[in-house]
């Protein structure tokens, strides 16, 4: 069931039961406290989040569209899920094989991580043997990679950036690049833990998650990368995850606590706090300017957290939106 269908039934029924934090402001059960303070030029102190959407699967790998509104990888059903600026669900694209994450180029290439049946709820996994691909989905279908040069597959497949010219940047333990070409090139497998990866608004430098800090490199006309350091760190923080660029080349990155906002420098501006865990951040809305970002839990139809029989992970999520001052990147989607 679509929770977001029968939202405001939940939400009547949680209401009863809401807990109220330190704002005065109302929150559901399953929520924790996330009193937003003030970041100069990126977000309004006491800004509320607000709820859009919420389903018993995930909302990974999430970027914006041009007309405001956002798409995100459902893995379980196999489909790239479109969310408008109304916040009406449609189903963009089926037939994924576990597209897992999700990255639109400007020229409005849709590439993927297609897990196959790698997903720990699939039960055919003890039998799985299907490769994971890097792919493009859209406008035509095109594998660019589901080997590493040596012939090893690639595993479960992580999170991915478009760059542009016709290839990607991936994560899967390490950091890879796969070019137009289908030609795999490793950036960094030693020392690094990785999940979110993103591209700066000018595309020259290349960011990338490690548990508790964000790496950097520098990124030539041909894909090619150099000069690994430390871009900040999450400020005691762990579970670095999916990340996102504003216009002033600000990053955003989603870890445990919140969401987490950089400099183009690497310099800590703030923690944005969030009700749940969050995996993944986009930039939408009309302007660009409403923060997507979706957030591990949901409450059930009896308005109480959802959860799953011992043994089966709960991957449901709720995707929260929050007002902001500052404006995502324009010159790509995300």
């Amino acid at each position: 069931m679509k929770l977001n269908k029968v939202l405001k039934l939940v939400l009547c029924v949680a209401g009863a039961l809401a807990l109220v934090d330190r704002a005065g402001a109302q929150r559901l059960p399953g929520e924790r406290e996330a009193v937003v303070t003030a970041i100069p030029g990126v977000v309004a102190a006491d800004s509320k989040w607000e709820i859009v959407w919420a389903d018993f699967n995930t909302a990974d790998g999430i970027v914006g569209t041009r007309d405001g509104g956002v798409l995100f990888a459902q893995e379980q059903t196999d489909t790239i899920v479109k969310l408008d600026v109304n916040h009406n669900e449609y189903v963009s694209l089926e037939n994924t094989n576990g597209g897992g994450s999700v990255s639109l180029d400007s020229s409005g290439r849709l590439y993927a991580v297609q897990r196959t049946c790698t997903e720990p709820l699939n039960p055919e996994l003890p039998g799985c043997n299907e490769l994971t691909k890097v792919s493009m989905l859209a406008p035509q279908y095109r594998i660019l990679a589901d080997s590493f040069p040596d012939g090893s597959p690639l595993g479960r497949l992580n999170d991915l950036i478009a760059d542009g010219r016709g290839g990607a940047y991936f994560t899967v333990g390490g950091l890879y690049y796969v070019d137009p070409h289908g030609v795999v090139n490793t950036v960094a497998d030693e020392n690094i833990r990785s999940n979110g990866v993103m591209l700066s608004p000018d595309g020259g430098t290349l960011y990338v998650t490690n548990r508790t800090e964000v790496l950097a490199f520098d990124v030539a006309d041909d894909g090619s990368t150099g000069n690994r350091r430390v871009f900040g760190t999450l400020d005691g923080d762990d579970g670095g995850d999916g990340m996102a660029v504003d216009s002033e080349g600000r990053l955003y990155v989603t870890a445990n606590a919140g969401v987490h906002v950089f400099s183009p420098g690497g310099d800590h501006l703030g923690l944005i706090p969030t009700h749940r865990r969050p995996i993944t951040v986009a930039f939408s809305g009309p302007d660009k300017r409403t923060l997507y970002v979706p957030q591990m839990g949901a409450i059930g139809p009896d308005g109480q957290p959802w959860t799953t029989p011992e043994g089966i992970r709960n991957i449901a999520m709720t995707m929260y939106t929050l007002p902001m001052l500052s404006q995502g990147y324009l010159g790509r989607p995300k």
